[in-house]
């Protein structure tokens, strides 16, 4: 556990150690389930904390929750440190808990803007003609200004195009009432999922994963996925959607001793899964360069063929634990795994991966050139937090005592796209009618004239914290604000203007 640079990862007839400064090569952790996958994932996260490096990792079945508490001493895992010649100092690391639900942890949230329509596409699993009406949705909101938020704006906008497809055809292209119906059930779907929480504001500010604790370790951010995995696009999505907002805003930086940022893609096959040509090329262009800004990316899956070449070539850090070969499929697949290695003369590499025990695994990290190290046999470091999931004690503590607590507890409904349109049809956002204007208001027509000849027309100013939530303790209340004022920003620097371009994944440049 010495501070040299380097994270202890296990041992073969050496130890074997990721290396800091090459830690944002990325890395692959793959094997059976239940062959040890979580507690590697575990020890790389200790690793990284302990070293001052932030972690965001996704919690599947909310084992990795217990990084929170000290290890309680197993046997197994003293055992296994005296094997190795380490002492088993019980430690725990300061975590924050998200979930896109807000049920076990603080609300994670984005807007629709900040996704774009390629990710929502995906999300919402549209077919080319819908992809391209939500593109001239999303469009009309740029050039004239509306906010696309939450799901009410987007369905407000969508109305606003199928009401008036006749009109809007002639600059945007053909578009078809049924098209926005297909995309209206399909939103209508992903809000009996309960997706509809994660859009809205605040967003998450992503500088609020990539903090140190008092101590300056890393602080673990664990995203409460158990819930999250029964609508596995969403849970994809979601996890793309935060790789692409790491991308597009942070700096470049070059090589540096350490990461900024580590982040975990459990169940990483699910990304791949359906994925269209252009999702996975833009995957594939992300993971390429965004360890040029400090962060490192590591898919955790059960099989290296889960993940596609272009995206495997990649990842330098190779953890492979055991797999079962019982069909020919599972014995291509094994053949496949022991290829993605350096061989080792004195490995067979096919054979080790069937015969590997709990706790065993076949480790290729980067050596000090960047060219991946012969594979070797060895038995994992044990976790010196608590394995297995903390009580629910033990998380509600952690969540009280978080350095986000209260900034996003509270969602706030300011005016936007839905609010906006309801006005200009001369309705309130609870439908009731709006008194009419000194100026009078040309109206619905006037708007429609004024885009189709490329006039904007002005958008009213924007309200504070709206009536989701009410009144708020005056501290919490000036956290919200806070936060909200600089999601605001962030949409309004996303969506004002007719030129703006959207990023790799989907979501405005706006942000650098």
């Amino acid at each position: 556990m010495a501070d040299d640079g380097t994270i202890l990862i296990g041992k073969s007839g050496k130890p074997e150690n990721l290396l800091l400064k090459l830690a944002n090569r990325h890395g692959l952790v793959t094997g059976a389930t239940g062959t040890g996958k979580t507690v590697t994932l575990q020890v790389m996260a200790e690793g990284f904390a302990r070293n001052g490096v932030p972690v965001f990792a996704a919690d599947i079945k909310g084992d990795l929750s217990g990084i929170v508490a000290p290890g309680d001493g197993k046997p197994a895992f003293v055992n296994r440190a005296k094997e190795l010649g380490l002492k088993y100092e019980p430690e725990q690391f300061t975590t924050v808990f998200w979930d896109v639900f807000g049920e076990q942890g603080h609300p994670v949230r984005a807007t629709i803007s900040e996704m774009g329509p390629l990710l929502l596409s995906r999300l919402l699993d549209l077919n080319d003609t819908a992809e391209g009406v939500l593109n001239i949705a999303f469009r009309i909101a740029d050039e004239q200004k509306l906010l696309l938020l939450d799901l009410k704006d987007l369905r407000a906008i969508l109305t606003f195009i199928a009401e008036n497809a006749s009109d809007l055809t002639t600059k945007y292209g053909n578009v078809s009432t049924a098209t926005v119906g297909t995309i209206q059930r399909a939103l209508l779907v992903l809000e009996n999922q309960k997706g509809d929480l994660f859009f809205g504001e605040p967003a998450l500010d992503i500088n609020d994963l990539m903090k140190t604790d008092r101590d300056g370790r890393g602080i673990v951010n664990i995203l409460a996925a158990d819930k999250l995995m029964n609508n596995p696009r969403l849970y994809a999505t979601f996890l793309l959607w935060l790789l692409s907002e790491l991308f597009e805003q942070l700096p470049e930086v070059g090589d540096l001793d350490k990461p900024k940022l580590v982040f975990f893609f459990d169940e990483a096959h699910l990304l791949f899964n359906g994925a269209p040509k252009a999702l996975l090329t833009a995957v594939e262009q992300v993971v390429r360069l965004i360890r040029s800004k400090g962060v490192g990316v590591y898919f955790v899956t059960q099989n290296p063929l889960d993940v596609p070449d272009t995206v495997l070539a990649q990842l330098g850090n190779r953890v492979q634990h055991a797999l079962r070969a019982f069909t020919p499929r599972d014995q291509k697949a094994v053949r496949a795994a022991a290829e993605t290695f350096r061989q080792n003369p004195k490995i067979n590499t096919e054979q080790a991966i069937m015969q590997l025990g709990v706790g065993e695994a076949l480790v290729s990290m980067l050596e000090g050139k960047g060219s991946p190290e012969m594979v070797e046999r060895a038995l994992i470091a044990p976790p010196m937090a608590q394995v297995g999931p903390c009580t629910p004690q033990e998380r509600q503590q952690a969540i009280d005592s978080s350095p986000e607590k209260g900034k996003y507890d509270t969602m706030v409904d300011r005016e936007s796209a839905y609010e906006v349109l309801m006005k200009r049809k001369g309705l309130n956002a609870d439908g009731s009618a709006v008194e009419a204007s000194a100026d009078g208001g040309g109206g619905i027509l006037d708007t429609i004239g004024g885009w189709l000849g490329g006039g904007a027309p002005q958008q009213r100013p924007k309200t504070g914290p709206g009536s989701r939530g009410g009144p708020l303790p005056q501290s919490m209340a000036e956290k919200i604000i806070t936060s909200a004022a600089r999601s605001a920003a962030t949409s309004i620097g996303r969506q004002v203007g007719t030129a703006i371009l959207r990023g790799i994944l989907g979501s405005m440049s706006g942000r650098r």
